[in-house]
């Protein structure tokens, strides 16, 4: 079940739908060209979603970015209390988030979501690193995704940056340093610099 969608974005959530720094979008509030309002006490602006539809269509920024603005993050995790765990965690925090346990559930459920992020447990004796590196780098239909190792410290959690992933975290780990981590894994989108 996916979480409702949001009716109204901060500064910083405009910004990278539109694919710009989140002082650009502060400009076009204060300028009056992307109408919201400000918290009462807080120098925090708000963003309705239906005055930035109109703000994108009306200086030809493609809408797309409004479905794009949330990263899609595949976990694919054995231990399922942990799936579900980081699963929720990642939705709270405005990803869209699907665990799986398996490899035919993982190679289901990327046909579907389309993940920009995959996040894998390598001790999961069910899929290996390289399989997935294969899998998603020989996909005709999907956009390479950035791929992420989880697992106890150790020389094959290393070697998963030489197979072609992009990082890893050592577990036990924060969902919060997991965050951070697909943070900086987020989609770059290429839309128009309107100032």
């Amino acid at each position: 079940m996916h979480p409702p969608k949001k009716t109204v974005l901060t500064t910083g959530e405009v910004a990278k739908i539109c694919n710009v720094a989140p002082r650009t979008v502060s400009k076009w509030f204060d300028a009056g060209q992307l109408r919201g309002y400000r918290i009462p006490g807080s120098k925090d602006r708000r963003i309705p979603v239906d005055q930035l539809v109109r703000f994108m269509r009306a200086h030809g920024i493609p809408l797309n970015g409004l479905d794009a603005g949330r990263t899609r993050v595949l976990v694919i995790e054995s231990d399922a209390v942990l799936a579900q765990t980081v699963q929720a965690a990642l939705t709270r925090d405005g990803f869209e988030a699907v665990a799986v346990s398996t490899g035919l559930e993982a190679g289901a459920a990327a046909v579907e979501l389309r993940p920009h992020v995959v996040v894998l447990d390598v001790g999961d004796a069910d899929v290996s690193p390289s399989q997935v590196v294969r899998f998603f780098r020989s996909s005709a239909t999907l956009s390479p995704p950035k791929l992420v190792a989880t697992g106890a410290a150790g020389a094959q959690l290393q070697g998963v940056l030489q197979i072609g992933f992009d990082g890893f975290l050592c577990k036990p780990f924060e969902v919060r340093e997991l965050i951070r981590l697909l943070e900086s894994h987020a989609p770059q989108r290429r839309v128009p610099q309107l100032v």
